[in-house]
């Protein structure tokens, strides 16, 4: 195995043998952490890089362990008409005495830490698969561009390897960030979600000048691009957006292949596990 540096970064899921996302067999990597909060996020527990505990109510068995054992007395168990365990969060110190004892894992971590060559060592099960699909390695989230060392790392071993490498990003970063990663990247897969800039802002937190800025200059590099748009009906998916997203795209270049990407209204229950509010649900 090629000798690693040892930079550490967060993750919240690894998902082998995808296949959306990227060509082939993939093993896709969920990064921490994200500069957009957009309001249909389908992984909330990927918005903060801070590892956090969430609570999965339709396993708990209401046995009351994890009260018992927490430190801080951060925990409550609630028995209405449903069973419920309850999280001060702002007292819990995440110290997952919790976690540890629940046997149902109805609570558990949003995420560990690991190093690059720990993942790596995940990823090398996968080579035969990659090989034969045409397929490889993809970063996605949350924000790869989040974590840049953490993500540069893992690209640059997998390139040593002959990996197929790709990210997938909103592109909302520094651009010497994506210049930085460029030689150690094959395919750029863009969430492009919403062309004016005000609708963006007031939809995801941030304007989206930059995302063009960038989406232009790694088109002008010799790397392959896709842009997907997430359909969100009566905010992304209405002809006057998606009409200015391809019109930009096209301009940009046409040969640039652009996909659409249904919503999948279960993530609700992510936000449920973290006591946050799912806002999509009142449009």
């Amino acid at each position: 195995m090629v000798k690693q540096t040892e930079v550490e970064g967060n993750i919240f899921k690894i998902k082998r043998f995808s296949v959306h996302d990227g060509p082939g067999i993939r093993t896709a990597v969920f990064l921490k952490g994200c500069p957009l909060n957009c309001i249909w996020c389908h992984s909330p527990e990927g918005i903060s890089s801070e590892i956090s505990i969430w609570y999965n109510g339709n396993i708990c068995i209401g046995c009351g362990r994890c009260v018992q054992a927490c430190p801080e007395n951060a925990l409550q168990l609630i028995r209405d008409a449903e069973l419920n365990i309850l999280i001060d969060r702002k007292v819990c110190n995440i110290t997952g005495d919790c976690v540890k004892i629940c046997p149902t894992n109805a609570l558990q971590f949003t995420g560990s830490v690991t190093t690059v060559s720990g993942l790596i060592s995940e990823i090398e099960k996968d080579i035969p698969f990659y090989h034969a699909s045409g397929g490889g390695v993809t970063l996605t989230g949350g924000e790869p561009l989040y974590q840049p060392d953490f993500s540069k790392e893992i690209l640059k071993t997998c390139k040593k390897m002959k990996i197929h490498t790709a990210i997938e990003s909103c592109l909302y970063c520094n651009t010497k960030t994506i210049n930085d990663l460029l030689p150690f990247v094959d395919l750029f897969i863009v969430d492009m979600k919403l062309f004016d800039p005000v609708q963006h802002e007031f939809y995801t937190g941030k304007e989206n000048e930059i995302i063009k800025e960038n989406f232009r200059f790694i088109a002008k590099s010799d790397k392959t691009l896709i842009v997907r748009i997430p359909l969100i009906k009566n905010i992304t998916d209405t002809n006057t957006n998606l009409n200015e997203i391809l019109n930009f795209v096209y301009a940009t270049d046409d040969k640039i292949p652009v996909e659409y990407i249904s919503y999948n209204r279960l993530s609700e229950n992510n936000y449920n596990k973290l006591d946050i509010p799912f806002l999509l649900k009142e449009n």
